[in-house]
């Protein structure tokens, strides 16, 4: 098969997977919107060119979050979008990571879990914001899932400013550009692991629940944890490119599969064991797709967030507090709200920075109009696991 994809894989393997693994709705229907992206069944629209008359068609997105076809366009726009936003210091990169002990939690649980990890990697960061700079900085946090071989992996990605306000009102820079770390790494492992683990138990104490996990707490108070912490990074651009390789990623992207068989998917994956080497690897067919459903999120969770000065109302309300005269804040506000310094790069990129037509790709000249929608195939599509079709009745 030339250029297999992620909808190639749930179509060879997913009546396989639902006889072996009870999935939730929200796991079906992402699987059945990966398999119906820009298909027939979405319905589309006929484009003619003004230059060269060429016609051609087109299929509509799926738009779900975890479908690998629609995630690029949304990361550009965001990266575009956060361009304005982000405040110009330096930021660290911190990753708040969880023992694999714990995985069983999270299985169970997980839309419980991850609320809970966002909500102690917050707590860790802003503390020690507090006791080391006397200041409430902020954070953007990404959540990831995956490692690169599908397994089950929760860690947090943050960008952290050298910035922030003292109690006093005072806008304050923080760290040294030298230093590797912003906070010793020591303490903040230790602190993370004990606002974690006292917050698992205590939510699987109100579930009535603890004692069904305890074997896997007790191995997660004995292991050492680790929060890694690089050095600064310095411009707005390095900030944003960086952050965007996280922000709408998928458990695993087209470009990765290599080929699927009767029973098994290739694929590439980095062994972070041998130096992130990129290697090939195999899986069954339907343990690739059990792994891939474990990072399908809850409905309506939301996996990146903003805290502290990057809190949207926090952000507001401080530039409030400044009325008499232009404040350090208003300054650094205004200079990362201003206009892309590059639009013709947004292009380059695929975005549209001011909805112009898109270009004919037969004759590269002239612009596609739209003469035709195309209407919605309702019924089942012939190729979807039998499994799929149902939901479609």
């Amino acid at each position: 098969m030339a250029n297999p994809e992620l909808a190639d894989v749930v179509k060879a393997f997913g009546n396989r997977l639902f006889a072996r693994e009870k999935l939730s709705p929200q796991q079906v229907k992402s699987l059945l919107n990966i398999v119906r992206c820009r298909t027939s069944s979405l319905g589309g629209h006929e484009d003619v060119c003004d230059t060269c008359g060429t016609v051609s068609y087109s299929y509509n997105s799926c738009g779900d979050r975890h479908c690998p076809k629609c995630q690029m366009n949304k990361q550009l726009l965001w990266v575009e979008n956060l361009e304005k936003e982000v405040l110009p210091v330096k930021h660290y990169h911190i990753i708040f990571t969880v023992p694999h002990s714990l995985n069983e939690v999270c299985l169970w649980n997980d839309k419980m879990y991850y609320s809970i990890l966002f909500k102690t990697v917050w707590a860790t960061l802003r503390s020690f914001g507090y006791t080391h700079y006397g200041v409430e900085s902020g954070a953007i946090a990404v959540l990831h899932t995956w490692g690169q071989n599908l397994s089950l992996h929760p860690h947090i990605h943050c960008i952290v400013p050298m910035a922030g306000f003292s109690i006093q009102g005072k806008w304050k820079n923080i760290g040294k550009s030298e230093d590797e770390f912003l906070y010793p790494v020591k303490q903040l492992s230790k602190t993370f692991k004990g606002k974690f683990l006292d917050s698992l138990k205590g939510e699987l104490r109100k579930m009535n629940n603890l004692s069904g996990f305890y074997t896997h707490i007790e191995q997660a108070y004995a292991s050492d944890w680790v929060v890694h912490s690089e050095a600064p990074l310095s411009g707005v651009k390095q900030i944003i490119r960086y952050l965007g390789q996280y922000t709408h990623r998928i458990a695993i992207s087209n470009d990765r599969i290599l080929k699927i068989t009767d029973e098994e998917v290739l694929f590439l994956a980095k062994d972070y064991r041998d130096n992130a080497t990129i290697k090939r690897t195999r899986l069954k067919g339907e343990e690739f797709l059990r792994r891939f459903v474990q990072h399908i999120l809850p409905k309506g969770y939301v996996r990146i967030r903003r805290y502290g000065i990057y809190n949207t109302t926090v952000k507001r309300n401080l530039n409030l507090r400044f009325t008499d005269n232009e404040s350090d804040l208003d300054k650094l506000l205004k200079q990362s709200e201003s206009e892309p310094e590059n639009e013709e790069e947004g292009r380059a990129n695929g975005i549209s920075v001011d909805n112009e037509p898109r270009k004919c790709p037969h004759c590269k000249t002239g612009n596609l109009i739209r003469t035709k929608e195309l209407p919605r195939i309702r019924s089942p599509a012939g190729h979807l696991p039998s499994i799929l079709k149902t939901f479609l009745l």
